[in-house]
């Protein structure tokens, strides 16, 4: 089956191949990418999957992102994603592999919440990932609610109205300001 690797250890240009093929070249305009933007993957849980060949088949990334409420505090969360397979070899067990291996890496749920836009029947009975708490959530482009999963210890103490976005310089100083 496959081998997993940090992402790190993959080609960028072969990364970036990948992505195109299993979401079009027009990715760049999804939600996802606005929520993340201008962060960059964080090497210690993003993974790569390589087939028994050694052949780059699957990515996943995680990202430094922040919900923030209406009163303008962030909540650091991790978003998970994309989680990227060939379409050749999308049901051969490549995208549970990566998300095992990151889910792995990210550690108890209670760490930091983690948010993804996905499939809720699969992310929830495999993952654990709910739609739950994540209903007044807003997106900084359009989404569909209920693909808005997140997963934690306790997801009461995240707001239940607020924002997503990149957890940057900025979003780090107003975290600070808020306390």
């Amino acid at each position: 089956m496959a081998s997993i690797i940090p992402l790190s250890q993959a080609k960028p240009d072969m990364i970036e191949a990948l992505l195109d093929r299993a979401f079009g070249p027009d990715r760049f305009a999804r939600t996802a990418y606005r929520i993340r933007e201008g962060t960059d993957w964080l090497e210690a849980l993003s993974f790569a999957a390589l087939d028994e060949d050694d052949l780059l088949v699957g990515t996943i990334q995680v990202w430094p992102v922040a919900l923030t409420d209406p009163d303008g505090r962030p909540y650091p969360l991790l978003m998970i994603g994309p989680v990227a397979v060939v379409p050749e070899r999308q049901t051969e067990g490549f995208g549970k592999a990566l998300m095992l291996a990151s889910l792995e890496a990210v550690g108890d749920p209670a760490a930091l919440p983690q948010v993804l836009i996905g499939d809720p029947e699969y992310y929830e009975r495999f993952f654990g990932f709910s739609a739950a708490h994540t209903g007044s959530w807003h997106c900084p482009g359009p989404n569909d609610p209920a693909r808005l999963l997140v997963r934690a210890a306790n997801p009461a103490v995240l707001p239940t109205e607020g924002m997503l976005g990149p957890w940057t310089a900025e979003t780090q100083e107003a975290a600070k300001a808020s306390k």
